[in-house]
C-alpha cells in the first residue's frame, strides 16, 4: 500500500467534510502540521471541532483557520498568545472546552488505545464541572473521556516508506498520542527514508497508525523571541 501522496491537498483529498472532528499534533509552534493546516483552509472545509494543545498565532498555525472562521470548537489546554482566539471567544463566535495538558494527551491516547474514559485527580474542582466524579480511597477523581477523531494531522521529522514516525523534541509530546485517536492519520514529515533505514528501536510511532503521508519545507518559528539587552 503506497502511503505517499505529493503534497497536502491530496494527502487529505476525500478526507474532509464541515463539522467533522479533527486531533492535531504539537506545542506552541513547536512540531505543528502547518501544511496540512494550510491545505485545510484552503479546502474551506468548515465547523471544525479542533482537538490541540493550543491554537497556533494570529497569522500561523491553527490561528489561521481562526482567522477564516473555520472553527467551531476548541478542545484546548492553552488559550494564549492568540489575540484572535480571545475576540471570538468573548463575543460567543467561538467553543471552548479547557483540558489540562496531561489530561488531554492522555484522552487522545485513551481513544487509540479503544479505552472509552478513566479518572483523573487533575481539574477536580477547576474544570470538572458537569463531568461525573467518583472518590477513590477518599479521594475525588474526574472521569474524562477518550478522544476519538475523524482526522488525525500530525508533524513528524522523519519516516520511511512504511510510515514509521521519528519526532524531535518538543515535538514528540502532543504529536504521538494525536496520531493514534484519528480514524485517518495524515502525517508530514521532513525527510521520508526507505524501509529499513530506520534503527527500530528509534522508532516513535509505529506505521501501523499512519494512512497517508506527505514530505514538504517547514517554516521555523520562534512563539516568542526573548532578546537580552545590549551593554
Amino acid at each position: 500500500m503506497n502511503k505517499i501522496y505529493s503534497d497536502s491537498g491530496s494527502a487529505l483529498e476525500g478526507v474532509l467534510f464541515d463539522g467533522m472532528f479533527i486531533a492535531a499534533g504539537g506545542f506552541g509552534l513547536c512540531g505543528i502540521p502547518e501544511l496540512l493546516i494550510s491545505a485545510i483552509r484552503e479546502a474551506g472545509t468548515k465547523g471544525l471541532t479542533i482537538a490541540s494543545n493550543n491554537c497556533g498565532v494570529d497569522d500561523f498555525g491553527l490561528g489561521m483557520l481562526l482567522a477564516t472562521k473555520q472553527i467551531k470548537k476548541m478542545i484546548s489546554s492553552y488559550v494564549g498568545e492568540n489575540a484572535e482566539f480571545m475576540r471570538q471567544y468573548f463575543n460567543g463566535e467561538l467553543e471552548i472546552e479547557f483540558s489540562p495538558q496531561g489530561t488531554l494527551a492522555e484522552r487522545m491516547r485513551a481513544g487509540g488505545a479503544g479505552i472509552a474514559g478513566f479518572y483523573t485527580k487533575t481539574g477536580v474542582g477547576t474544570v470538572a464541572e458537569g463531568k461525573e466524579c467518583k472518590s477513590f480511597n477518599g479521594e475525588a477523581y474526574v472521569l474524562e473521556t477518550g478522544i476519538v477523531a475523524d482526522l488525525s494531522i500530525v508533524k513528524a521529522w522523519k519516516a520511511d516508506t512504511s510510515g514509521n514516525l521519528v519526532f524531535r523534541k518538543t515535538a514528540r509530546n502532543f504529536n504521538p498520542p494525536a496520531a493514534t485517536c484519528g480514524r485517518i492519520c495524515v502525517v508530514e514529515v521532513e525527510e521520508i527514508v526507505p524501509v529499513g533505514s530506520l534503527d527500530a528501536d528509534q522508532i516513535h510511532l509505529p506505521g501501523i497508525y499512519v494512512h497517508r503521508l506527505i514530505q514538504g519545507a517547514h517554516e521555523k518559528r520562534i512563539e516568542q523571541r526573548t532578546m537580552r539587552a545590549a551593554v
